[in-house]
């Protein structure tokens, strides 16, 4: 249905784009420091299964309903703003939790909740909107026909690319986690750290004017 030069030419492209940090890298990275591995992990699934369902939608058509309503654009993007500014503020009130005694421990935070927390944010990040919304489009073969299937194998691939790419953010930064929680104060650094990125992420996402 799709031929390798498809597959190439979009996965390079997605490669880039998803890789550069936007909001569902710099939300992982916080988890990661906040919370650490397992969490960060959990959280990346929970954000991929919104790329999910936005790959669906934008199969279906609603990519270019977000691509040209500035207000169905605007809501989206404020919505994952506002969530972001209040998990932000909510790991600075409990920085003081995250000490030396507790890396390693088994949880700090449900999985479930880290898992729906990252489905909240991976499901309201317009970065992922604009990418299968607006880049996505432009490697159909519109002559072979089956374009919703055709963007939907593509837009799959997307998926894994983001999926491998996040985790591996998030492994990245549970390391450097442990690191800082070696100490009590570098504990706090840590949730502060985790805290003032989402919140910044969540303030800057909030202002930005770009589609």
């Amino acid at each position: 249905m799709i031929t390798t030069g498809q597959m190439l030419a979009f996965g390079l492209a997605a490669l880039v784009l998803i890789a550069i940090p936007g909001p569902s890298v710099v939300f992982v990275i916080g988890r990661a420091l906040v919370y650490g591995r397992a969490v960060a992990l959990a959280t990346v699934v929970g954000n991929s299964l919104g790329l999910l369902v936005i790959i669906t939608a934008v199969a279906l058509g609603l990519g270019v309903v977000v691509a040209e309503s500035i207000v169905v654009f605007t809501v989206i993007k404020l919505v994952g703003a506002a969530y972001l500014v209040w998990l932000g503020v909510q790991a600075l009130r409990h920085r003081s939790d995250f000490t030396a005694p507790q890396v390693g421990a088994a949880r700090t935070l449900p999985i479930a909740t880290a898992v729906r927390q990252g489905f909240v944010v991976g499901i309201t990040n317009p970065k992922a909107f604009m990418i299968f919304g607006a880049v996505l489009p432009q490697f159909v073969d519109r002559g072979a026909g089956h374009l919703p299937v055709q963007m939907l194998l593509l837009g799959l691939l997307g998926f894994v690319i983001g999926l491998v790419s996040d985790g591996l953010w998030a492994l990245i930064a549970s390391r450097l986690r442990e690191w800082f929680a070696r100490s009590p104060r570098r504990g706090q650094a840590v949730g502060t750290v985790g805290g003032v990125s989402m919140v910044g992420l969540g303030v800057s996402l909030a202002v930005t004017t770009h589609r």
